[in-house]
């Protein structure tokens, strides 16, 4: 059970993601920095958008830093404004844009901050919005490190004349997507009615660390093995209550019986392999958000 308060209350304002709407000019570290120092934070930000692409970047304040590793690898969606070199019929585009779907091979630009080694991306979808002459516009699904200036090039040398990126917006990364986003300058004036004692703009704007895994397989943990978990423990099957389906290696999520999140784990074994109340370790913690001491304490030591 819950201990009362405060061993469950956090001082101030509580951790977790802002979805902000990056403008064009500035880097994603520049803009990360900037929300840092309005809400007087340790801050972070999780997918790097170059300077001249605007949309969707997730700034995650406090403890949420935890969850980059997560955050990078969920899903992407963009829309671009590809031109073409030359002329090319309607019918030919939608066709290339098929011909992409699915897995490709990609290498990183020249100017990108990583190594330039061939690696394989899925585009789950390429869907044409709109083709006025030579410029053609598009939306894409697809996986975290896609390069969408690249897939325009080469997008480009299959129609023929060639092809480059135009403009590029990050329209929703994982969950999260743009209608959640809010500007820099939003979030300015939601802190300053916090200073005057207004909170409740500033808490509408910071999204818990839950959402953050709401696409992702969980495990339902009983209340007296929580805060083994909250102190680094493997969780056994005989402390699970339920859970989904999911493959060993694959990042958990791991609630409480009341929907709390306490933390990510990596799966040991596939879940099909183990029922709940089995023996033996089945999630390793790799982040932890409660902290320790939430929950009354349900294992005990043993003297030497």
């Amino acid at each position: 059970m819950p201990l009362p308060a405060p061993f469950g209350e956090r001082a101030g304002l509580p951790d977790g993601i802002l979805v902000i709407d990056k403008p064009r000019g500035p880097t994603s570290h520049q803009v990360t920095a900037w929300a840092g120092e309005l809400l007087h934070a340790d801050v972070g930000h999780s997918g790097t958008l170059d300077p001249q692409v605007s949309g969707v970047l997730l700034v995650m304040k406090g403890k949420a830093v935890r969850l980059a590793p997560l955050l990078l690898r969920h899903e992407k969606e963009y829309v671009c404004l590809m031109r073409l070199h030359g002329a090319v019929p309607a019918t030919r585009i939608k066709e290339v844009a098929d011909e992409f779907t699915g897995k490709i091979y990609q290498r990183p630009p020249r100017r990108s901050a990583v190594a330039r080694n061939l690696r394989i991306r899925t585009i789950q979808e390429i869907g044409i919005l709109d083709i006025r002459d030579r410029f053609v516009l598009f939306r894409v699904r697809c996986d975290a490190g896609t390069y969408i200036r690249s897939l325009c090039h080469h997008m480009g040398l299959i129609m023929g004349p060639g092809a480059h990126m135009q403009e590029l917006r990050r329209t929703k990364s994982g969950m999260f997507d743009e209608k959640m986003a809010h500007t820099l300058q939003e979030l300015a004036d939601a802190m300053v009615l916090y200073e005057t004692g207004d909170d409740r703009l500033i808490r509408e704007l910071i999204r818990p660390v839950t959402e953050a895994t709401r696409d992702q397989p969980s495990v339902i943990v009983r209340d007296t093995a929580v805060d083994a978990v909250c102190r680094g423990a493997g969780l056994a099957g005989v402390g699970i209550l339920k859970n989904d389906r999911f493959s060993i290696h694959e990042m958990v999520a791991i609630k409480t019986a009341g929907g709390e999140l306490i933390g990510v784990g990596e799966a040991l074994q596939n879940s099909t392999a183990f029922k709940p109340g089995d023996h033996g370790l089945i999630i390793a913690p790799r982040t932890v958000f409660m902290k320790p001491g939430t929950y009354s304490r349900g294992w005990k030591t043993h003297p030497r």
